[in-house]
């Protein structure tokens, strides 16, 4: 039996949230995709679906056609990106039940499922969206995260290492496998990960902030505000800076909290 997480009771939880948030800064979507890689945290969405262009046409396909799996997929990401996260799983559901062996369909429920905090019932989903013989490595790495949320972060690392004997050095799932350790106290070893993602791909906000989590969790806080606003104009810059500064000030206090 794999042990909880230190992490994963209540003084922790906030980290998931503001995180993206503060990976977030000017995005405009927050798929569980591209939030910390796959860590289902649920920041609060900045443009909603119904605001985007075509959003009612792609709506009246969908009531012509609910079952149609592209029509879901299309439909089902667009509710996700402007945070409809329960109408998307009740879109998903609707569709799985008419094709309950289609892969791209458990992926997207699966998906919807965690954006929603349904992580264990995400975590069951996703199982059935690939198979041992032909893994997905982008679904190992979203049933690590789920696996995460749960507290499970043992397993969810066992996960994180299948996806990465199929992509090695991933940046993604390096993001998340780091964050995994972060769940665990061990700030050396997601350092170390999240160096490496780092090194793969130095564009990529939602591992830099990551990184930068890390280094201002252990003190090096000016290394963590260069690393958090490189790059960018400077009012961006200065968000994501006080973003991280409340984040670890949080943190601070959490901490103070639990002696």
């Amino acid at each position: 039996m794999s042990k909880r997480s230190p992490l994963a009771s209540s003084p922790a939880r906030f980290l998931l949230p503001a995180l993206a948030v503060l990976a977030l800064g000017g995005c405009q979507t927050t798929g569980l995709e591209d939030v910390t890689g796959a860590l289902g945290g649920k920041p609060e969405p900045v443009a909603r679906a119904d605001g985007k262009p075509g959003m009612d046409a792609l709506r009246e396909r969908y009531r012509a056609k609910p079952n149609d799996p592209a029509i879901v997929l299309e439909y089902g990401k667009a509710l996700r990106e402007g945070g409809q996260r329960a109408q998307a799983v009740a879109v998903f559901e609707q569709a799985v039940l008419a094709h309950p062996s289609n892969k791209a369909l458990l992926a997207g429920y699966g998906r919807a499922l965690a954006d929603n905090g349904n992580f264990q019932q995400a975590f069951d989903v996703l199982g059935r969206a690939h198979t041992p013989e032909d893994p997905d490595w982008r679904i190992l790495s979203a049933q690590g995260a789920a696996l995460d949320q749960l507290g499970r972060n043992e397993e969810a690392q066992q996960y994180y290492a299948a996806a990465l004997k199929i992509v090695p050095d991933e940046p993604t799932v390096l993001s998340n496998l780091g964050l995994s350790y972060v769940l665990q106290n061990n700030l050396p070893k997601a350092e170390q990960v999240l160096g490496r993602a780092y090194q793969r791909d130095q564009n990529n906000a939602r591992v830099r902030a990551n990184l930068a989590l890390v280094l201002g969790l252990q003190g090096r806080q000016a290394e963590a505000e260069i690393l958090v606003k490189a790059d960018l104009p400077p009012d961006q810059a200065a968000a994501k800076i006080t973003a991280l500064r409340q984040l670890l000030s949080k943190k601070q206090q959490e901490q103070r909290a639990e002696k």
